[in-house]
């Protein structure tokens, strides 16, 4: 099921790289762009992550905080931020089960190949915790930047 505008975000609670609890009501009175991706140091989600890093001071001039979401596990995170050295916050998704809630997880077609998986999404949850963007099957290039032109 999709999202659409001005619908409630789905709560959530994951735990990020250092193995903390992050709530998405942790971020209530501030703008949340929460972005889920297939896989850490893969070639799109690498460029995606970078392009947020990059981007992380104007995002924050805009008082929103950059959530990265993917099934991958903390060590994964870590090795992922240190290797390619992302200032960003990533989340471990490990049943898909925030991903599934956001419809950012199910069936998608790669080159003529249907498969399921995690479907790169990015979501802006506006500061009463309401869907202002929802945006699926997005291209991992030049993307960060769109984004902030949204929020």
């Amino acid at each position: 099921m999709r999202l659409d505008k001005g619908s409630k975000a789905p709560a959530f609670t994951l735990n990020n790289a250092t193995g903390q609890s992050v709530s998405l009501k942790d971020f209530l009175g501030k703008v949340v762009v929460l972005y889920f991706y297939p896989k850490d140091n893969t070639p799109g989600c690498t460029i995606e992550a970078q392009d947020f890093t990059a981007l992380k001071h104007a995002f924050e001039a805009k008082g929103a905080v950059i959530l990265g979401v993917s099934a991958d596990d903390a060590k994964s995170h870590c090795h992922f931020i240190k290797s390619e050295n992302l200032n960003i916050e990533l989340l471990s998704d490990p049943n898909h089960e925030v991903a599934k809630a956001y419809g950012a997880y199910g069936e998608k077609n790669l080159y003529g190949k249907v498969s399921v998986g995690l479907i790169r999404s990015t979501f802006v949850i506006d500061q009463e915790g309401k869907i202002a963007h929802a945006l699926y099957n997005v291209k991992a290039k030049g993307h960060a930047q769109k984004v902030l032109e949204l929020v």
